[in-house]
């Protein structure tokens, strides 16, 4: 184990015997911007301090970014892919996604933008769109005898308001909302179509190529990686140890690569915060152990796959 700059820590994973190194960066589980309890940081906040660190290290000659998502928020999503962006423009070492048993919308959009996707022929991903979502809770609360009272400085404040009937809704939101979703979908296709035609740029010989018909397939359904790899979504069809093998390739790395990952630093700090969250009830004590499931939030958009909403 070795310290870094900033709150990582790098942990020896295979051939600690080459120089040149290979850090494996993980994206698992829903994309949020959510603060994780155990360290008090978000997953987007880690995984850009474990590019710098892999950035500032010159023996790190590639990153791997292992993949196993159904994707996450929007923004969150839009941040780890500038993030990797920015990583490969300023540093010249290429970033490898590994796509797990899952890398679905937002965990497709942030593969795109590496310089090359390894999947294996089961992976589910695809699921290129956005969804929002908003429970209406108005027909049980006449049941129940509620009147909601709104206050508003403006038509459409209480534009997905739950306590809404929908025959009163103005036309107008949904337009508007509509309007919204197409925006950040097209934003999700250029992050697609840029990022593959750049791999296909630098790797031409090795990369595949967009279909022609790829945005056909770009309404949100899922895609098997052997799908995914006939219409150019991904390169290769393949497990871990084949995004190693390219990795090495594209770093020019003879021999084996030293895998490595960054791991939070051990401190008081993170100790005495969770035991700070420690709640007493009638029923006895909970003790928040850092293991919180992110909560999908209503109106927030969403690069996720639709079965993974509640």
């Amino acid at each position: 184990v070795h310290s870094t700059d900033s709150k990582l820590e790098e942990v020896s994973v295979e051939n600690p015997e080459s120089s040149y190194k290979v850090a494996i960066i993980d994206v698992e589980g829903i994309i949020t911007s959510s603060a994780i309890a155990r360290h008090g940081r978000s997953m987007v906040e880690s995984i850009k301090d474990q590019l710098t660190a892999a950035e500032k290290d010159e023996d790190v000659k590639a990153v791997i970014l292992r993949v196993d998502s159904p994707g996450g928020e929007v923004m969150a999503s839009d941040d780890i892919a500038r993030a990797i962006r920015t990583f490969q423009q300023r540093s010249d070492k290429p970033v490898v996604a590994s796509m797990g048993s899952l890398a679905a919308s937002g965990g497709y959009y942030v593969s795109a933008p590496c310089r090359y996707i390894v999947a294996s022929d089961l992976t589910i991903t695809g699921s290129i769109g956005v969804i929002m979502q908003s429970l209406n809770y108005r027909g049980l609360m006449d049941k129940v005898g509620l009147v909601p009272q709104t206050f508003k400085s403006g038509q459409l404040k209480d534009m997905l308001s739950g306590s809404k009937r929908p025959e009163d809704a103005d036309p107008r939101e949904k337009e508007i909302l509509t309007g919204m979703i197409m925006e950040t979908y097209e934003r999700f296709t250029k992050v697609v179509g840029d990022g593959r035609a750049a791999s296909f740029k630098s790797n031409s010989e090795k990369s595949k190529k967009l279909a022609a018909d790829w945005k056909d397939y770009a309404d949100g359904r899922i895609l098997t990686g052997t799908k995914a790899f006939n219409l150019g979504f991904v390169d290769e069809l393949g497990d871990f140890d084949a995004a190693v093998s390219v990795a090495r390739r594209l770093a020019r790395i003879d021999g084996k690569a030293h895998l490595i990952r960054y791991q939070e630093s051990f401190n008081w700090d993170s100790v005495f915060s969770m035991f700070s969250k420690t709640s007493v009830s009638e029923r006895g004590v909970k003790v928040d152990i850092g293991l919180d499931i992110p909560k999908l939030r209503s109106g927030l958009p969403y690069y996720i796959m639709s079965t993974s909403v509640p």
